[in-house]
C-alpha cells in the first residue's frame, strides 16, 4: 500500500507561489483569493509587494502590514503558510530606498575608471597608473547612483504609458528607489532592522509556524541603472580583495574595464570571487544569523544561476528559472541556467537542509502553454527540488500590471478553472514529498566553484542516466572526509569526482591527492573515453538498451522504500527499453490518482513510453 504521507502530504509541501500585491488592496478580495488558492491545492504563498501597489499602502507601512496580518491570520486558520518577502520589488537589500533615506552614507558605492583625478570629497582615489595603451587612468571609489525597481507606478493609475512590441516595453514608468551598499555591514544591519526586525516585531507570534521563512531576492552588489559603468566595490574594498586573493590587486584594476590588459579574464574572475565572498559575509551571513536566532528560515536565491557559494547561508537554499531559459531540448542542458535546480538541491543535501527552492516561470511571456508550465516543474522535480515557487499569481491585472513579467498563473490566468490545474498542483505536492527528506542514490560529485558551475561534463552524466551533485570546491578543505576511495560530505558518499579542467587548481589537487591516485578524479578534457571510465566506478540509475540522451533518471531512498522518477526532457516522444535496479517488484504510481497502476520487475527490461515533458513515477516498497 502506498504510504499515507505520499497520498496526503503535508500542506507545507504544496506549491508556494509569489502572490503579487500590485494594486489597491481590498481585504475581502485578499481573503477571497486566499480561499481560491486553498480550494485549488495551494497551501502556501509568498506575499510579494509588487509594481502597481497603491501609495495608500506603501512599503512597510502600518496599512500594508495590517493587510498582511489579516492574510496571515486567515492562513493560520486554514493550515496554510505565508513566506514574507523582504523588499519592495527587487533586488533585495534596500527596503524600497528606506536604508539610504535613513543614512545617505549607506548608498551603493562602486569603482569607476576615469581619465581625470577625483575632485569630489566623497570620491576616493583607489589607484592611478598607465594602462597597456599608455594612457593614465584613475580608479575611483564613489557613490554610483544606482537604484532598485520601484513598487509604485509614477502615475498611480497604472495605465499603459504607450504601446510597444513586448510586454516589457508596455510597462508603465515606475519609481526608482536608491540602492544600498550591500558590501557595507552597517548598511545591511540597517536593512535588517527596517525589514526583518519590523516583521518580527509585528508578526513574531507566527514565526516558525504560519510564517516559516523570509524570502530574499537576487541581491545585486551594484543595484541597477547606474550611469557610470561601475565595478563592484565599497570604501576599503581593496584591503579585503588583497587578503582574499593573497596578492596586491591594485595594478590589475584596469583589467576590470579594459580587454587589452594582460590576463584580463583571469583578474576579472579573481575579483568576482573576492567580491562574492565579501557579499557572503556582509549580506547573506547577516540575514542568515538573524533568521536562525528568530526561528525562521532564510530562503530565496542569489543573483546568478550558478551561484552556489551563497546558498550555504540559506536554511532553504534556492534558485530561479526565468526568461524562458529552460525549455524542452537543448535549453534544458545548455548554459548556466541549466545548473540551477541541481545547484540548490546539491547545496541542501550537503548542508543538511530539508528544503530547497526554485522560483520558476518569471518572464516566460504571455503566451506560454500549460504544457510548458508542467515541463519546467518536472524539470525541477527530477533534479531534486522540493519546494516550487511559481511566478506568479497576480492580485490584479489592471492596466500595465498585466505586463509585469508574465505569465499570470493565478486567479486571472487562463487555466484557473481547469480541473487539470488542481491535479497538477496535487501531483507536484506529492513529488515534492518524494524529494523531501530523501537520500538520493547518487555516487558522483561534480566539482564547482562558489560563483560558477560546469555544464558540459554534466550533460554527459544526464545523457547516460548517471545522477550527480555539484560539490563546491571549498567543501574539500573545509568539511569533506576524503579517503582514497570515497569523498563524504554530509550524508553523501561519492565514489568519483568529475570535473572540467578549468575548475581544477592546486588546492583541489592537494585536497584529493590520495583519491586522485586511485583514478577517481576524472577530468573531462583528459579522458578519451570519459563515460566508460566513469562506469568503472558507478552504474547508471537505470539501464537502457540503447543510448537515451533525453531520458533523465532519479532514484531516492525514503523510509526504507525506493522511488524512481523518469523524465523526458527532449522535444520528441521516446520509448526507451529500461531496466530498473534489481530489487523487489517495482510499482508504477499514478501521482495524480494516488494509485498503483502497474508492476515492473527489477532487473527486467521494459518499454516505457514518455511524451516530451512527461514524468513517470515508480515505487519499490521496503
Amino acid at each position: 500500500m502506498l504510504p499515507h504521507s505520499f497520498l496526503k502530504p503535508d500542506n507545507s509541501l504544496s506549491m508556494m507561489p509569489f502572490w503579487f500585491w500590485n494594486d489597491r488592496l481590498d481585504v475581502d478580495q485578499l481573503l477571497k483569493q486566499l480561499g481560491e488558492f486553498h480550494a485549488r491545492g495551494i497551501y502556501g504563498v509568498v506575499i510579494h509587494p509588487r509594481i502597481g501597489l497603491s501609495t495608500e499602502t506603501p512599503w512597510m507601512s502600518d496599512a500594508l502590514l495590517g493587510c498582511m496580518r489579516v492574510v496571515i491570520e486567515a492562513a493560520q486558520r486554514r493550515g496554510m503558510t505565508v513566506v514574507l518577502y523582504d523588499e519592495a520589488m527587487y533586488p533585495s537589500g534596500s527596503s524600497g530606498g528606506q536604508v539610504v533615506a535613513e543614512n545617505p552614507d549607506y548608498a551603493c558605492r562602486g569603482m569607476v575608471m576615469q581619465y581625470e583625478p577625483p575632485v569630489d570629497a566623497n570620491h576616493y582615489l583607489v589607484y592611478s597608473g598607465k594602462t597597456q595603451s599608455g594612457r593614465t587612468v584613475y580608479i575611483v571609489d564613489r557613490p554610483i547612483e544606482s537604484a532598485i525597481r520601484g513598487v509604485h507606478f509614477m502615475d498611480d493609475s497604472g495605465d499603459v504609458a504607450e504601446a510597444g512590441e513586448t510586454w516589457w516595453d508596455r510597462r508603465a514608468p515606475e519609481e526608482r528607489p536608491a540602492a544600498t551598499d550591500l558590501l557595507n555591514t552597517d548598511a545591511v544591519q540597517c536593512f535588517v532592522r527596517l525589514v526583518y526586525q519590523r516583521y518580527y516585531d509585528t508578526f513574531g507570534e507566527y514565526f516558525g509556524a504560519t510564517i516559516p521563512a523570509i524570502f530574499t531576492d537576487e541581491p545585486y552588489v551594484m543595484g541597477r541603472f547606474s550611469p557610470f559603468d561601475p565595478r563592484p566595490g565599497t570604501t576599503g574594498i581593496l584591503e579585503h580583495v588583497n587578503a582574499f586573493l593573497g596578492y596586491d590587486f591594485a595594478p590589475h584594476l584596469p583589467a576590470l574595464w579594459l580587454d587589452d590588459e594582460p590576463d584580463a579574464e583571469r583578474y576579472r574572475a579573481d575579483y568576482q570571487r573576492a567580491i562574492y565572498r565579501r557579499l557572503e559575509e556582509t549580506y547573506y551571513r547577516t540575514l542568515s544569523d538573524w533568521c536562525v536566532s528568530h526561528g525562521v528560515a532564510l530562503t530565496g536565491h542569489p543573483a546568478n544561476a550558478d551561484d552556489i557559494g551563497p546558498l550555504r547561508h540559506f536554511q532553504w537554499p534556492g534558485q530561479d528559472v526565468i526568461m524562458g531559459d529552460i525549455l524542452p531540448g537543448e535549453l534544458a542542458v545548455t548554459g548556466a541556467p541549466s545548473t540551477q535546480a541541481k545547484c540548490a538541491a546539491s547545496s541542501a543535501i550537503h548542508l543538511g537542509r530539508s528544503r530547497n527552492v526554485n522560483e520558476f516561470m518569471g518572464a516566460y511571456g504571455e503566451d506560454i502553454s500549460f504544457e510548458t508550465y508542467e515541463f519546467v516543474a518536472n524539470w525541477l522535480l527530477v533534479r531534486g527540488c522540493n519546494l516550487l515557487v511559481p511566478h506568479a499569481f497576480f492580485y490584479s491585472v489592471r492596466g500595465a500590471r498585466v505586463d509585469d513579467c508574465p505569465p499570470q498563473l493565478g486567479p486571472n490566468g487562463p487555466w484557473w478553472d481547469n480541473p487539470e490545474l488542481v491535479e497538477f498542483h496535487q501531483r507536484c505536492q506529492r513529488l515534492c514529498w518524494v524529494n523531501f527528506e530523501a537520500l538520493p542514490l547518487c555516487r558522483v560529485a561534480v566539482l564547482g566553484r562558489s560563483d560558477r558551475l560546469p555544464e558540459l561534463v554534466c550533460r554527459s552524466l544526464y545523457e547516460n542516466q548517471i545522477d550527480f551533485h555539484y560539490l563546491e570546491d571549498r567543501h574539500l578543505w573545509e568539511d569533506a572526509v576524503i579517503a582514497e576511495e570515497s569523498i563524504e560530505v554530509g550524508p553523501m558518499h561519492y565514489d568519483v569526482l568529475v570535473a572540467e579542467r578549468a575548475f581544477v587548481d592546486e588546492r583541489v589537487l592537494d585536497a584529493v591527492s590520495g583519491f586522485k591516485s586511485k583514478g577517481r578524479l576524472l577530468i573531462l578534457e583528459e579522458c578519451a573515453d570519459f563515460v566508460d571510465q566513469l562506469k568503472q566506478f558507478v552504474a547508471p540509475m537505470v539501464a537502457t538498451a540503447d543510448p537515451e540522451p533525453w531520458l533523465r533518471a532519479r532514484i531516492v531512498k525514503k523510509g526504507g522504500a525506493l522511488w524512481c522518477m523518469l523524465f523526458n526532457e527532449g522535444t520528441d516522444a521516446i520509448e526507451p527499453i529500461v531496466t530498473l535496479p534489481e530489487r523487489n517488484a517495482w510499482h508504477e504510481v499514478d501521482s495524480v490518482a494516488g494509485q498503483v497502476v502497474g508492476a515492473v520487475d527489477g532487473g527486467m527490461s521494459q518499454s516505457i513510453a514518455l511524451a516530451s515533458g512527461d514524468i513517470r513515477l515508480f515505487w519499490s516498497e521496503s
